[in-house]
């Protein structure tokens, strides 16, 4: 586990950035602020519902990702790769 990442707060980017459509087996994500749309799957819808706009640090989204969804592979550092690939989008800010 990287606890430099401890303290860090994760949160969806602010819903009025985002219009989020469910397409089946993809997620249709419009980032406003860029002009993108992001095709997304899995884990990243529960990433952003679980996030919301109140946030939380990365030990407990992992926490709650796995109470609400079967995770038997759950692994930080995919978690961790997917978070930095959200921020790196703007689909994800930090605090």
């Amino acid at each position: 586990m990287d606890d430099s990442r401890g303290d860090i707060v994760y949160r969806m980017a602010r819903p009025e950035t985002l219009k989020i459509t469910h397409l089946d087996s993809f997620t249709a994500v419009f980032h406003r602020a860029s002009g993108i749309t992001h095709l997304v799957t899995s884990p990243v819808p529960e990433i952003l519902a679980a996030l919301g706009e109140a946030g939380m640090r990365r030990v407990d989204l992992m926490a709650r990702l796995s109470v609400d969804y079967l995770l038997g592979d759950a692994d930080e550092a995919a978690l961790d790769a997917r978070l930095d690939e959200l921020v790196a989008a703007g689909l994800v800010a930090v605090a």
